[in-house]
């Protein structure tokens, strides 16, 4: 091995043990930051810094790392309706060449969520590959306070990073203010057969947790698994929620999922997915709703009828777009 490169090679893999350590801050720094004031076209990796970075400066997102539905776009600001579709550097494989992310000519490239060598090896090479500095910010849900106010002061918005965290804060409450309420087992449902699931202490499951429940999932070594009706019949979930229409209306039919004690007992409840999931989909701040909303029907709330304009309040709040009330009973009817 050459010298320049073993250099290179040692230079890389320090940055990448440092970025590990996880800064006091929570977000891991590749490259030279520009001035918060200098600012102004910021690129999304993937698809929950595309929500963090909407929700914090909408006016600097240059555009979606996929497409959004009509549905969904409807409950956004009406200029975050028609940004572009870039494609995305994150997660399952990168849909974008770096030549044409050079010549978007962003001042930023923001990702968030998952921290880990691989996460950072890719931040690290589209930093070195282009020049332009990239930021991974640790997404953790509970660290979602931290996540807006620091993210907030990178791109120049620290008085609206501050006011979204206090809505986290609020939100974010530690598991003793339930008393002595049990903590339910809990299955989350993924696809339309619900035979998808979260595992512990991955970032998919991450409401349940926050919300005070207990994932019934069993296993460990993963983020997304899928599994077997005899696996799920033996975890006897106490709760079952969803995202998914297709399974909420399959599992009442279904004489499977009617036998376990969440759908026999009518704790089988379908959660919002728009403007985007207020479980999952993605994992990033758009989950704050989504905590109270479960945290709700897990700890006897759940009759509870001011939902619709909750929702209002925090799609004004987080997305720059109040929707009226009888906008919202149609596209949202899970509330309803």
């Amino acid at each position: 091995m050459r010298r320049r490169d073993f250099l290179l090679g040692l230079s890389a893999l320090t940055l990448a043990r440092h970025s590990l350590a996880a800064p006091a801050t929570g977000l891991h720094v590749f490259g030279t930051l520009p001035r918060p004031e200098q600012v102004q076209r910021v690129f999304a990796a993937g698809a929950p810094a595309a929500v963090l970075v909407y929700c914090l400066a909408a006016d600097k997102l240059m555009g979606w790392p996929a497409p959004l539905t009509d549905e969904a776009k409807n409950l956004l600001a009406p200029a975050a309706r028609v940004l572009p579709v870039l494609g995305r550097l994150a997660g399952r494989g990168s849909t974008l060449p770096l030549e044409k992310l050079v010549a978007l000519k962003p001042d930023l490239i923001v990702d968030a969520g998952t921290v880990d060598a691989t996460y950072l090896s890719t931040a690290e090479r589209v930093w070195r590959a282009t020049g332009i500095p990239y930021v991974l910010v640790d997404g953790r849900l509970a660290d979602s306070a931290r996540q807006l106010r620091e993210t907030g002061r990178l791109l120049g918005v620290a008085e609206r990073g501050e006011r979204l965290a206090r809505y986290a804060e609020t939100t974010l409450i530690t598991c003793d203010n339930i008393g002595g309420q049990r903590r339910p087992r809990v299955y989350l449902a993924r696809a339309a057969d619900g035979l998808e699931t979260a595992l512990p202490g991955s970032v998919n499951g991450e409401c349940i947790e926050a919300a005070c429940g207990i994932n019934a999932a069993q296993g460990t070594g993963g983020n997304l698994a899928r599994v077997s009706r005899e696996q799920i019949l033996a975890w006897a979930p106490e709760v079952i929620v969803t995202q998914y229409p297709e399974f909420h209306a399959l599992a009442r039919r279904d004489d499977f999922w009617r036998r376990l004690p969440a759908v026999r007992d009518g704790r089988l409840y379908l959660a919002p997915a728009l403007p985007f999931g207020w479980l999952d989909g993605p994992p990033s701040v758009n989950r704050l709703i989504g905590v109270r909303w479960l945290a709700a029907r897990l700890h006897g709330q759940a009759a509870r009828t001011e939902w619709l304009e909750d929702a209002r309040e925090f799609n004004a709040l987080f997305y720059g777009y109040a929707p009226t009330r009888d906008e919202l009973a149609r596209r949202l009817p899970e509330l309803t």
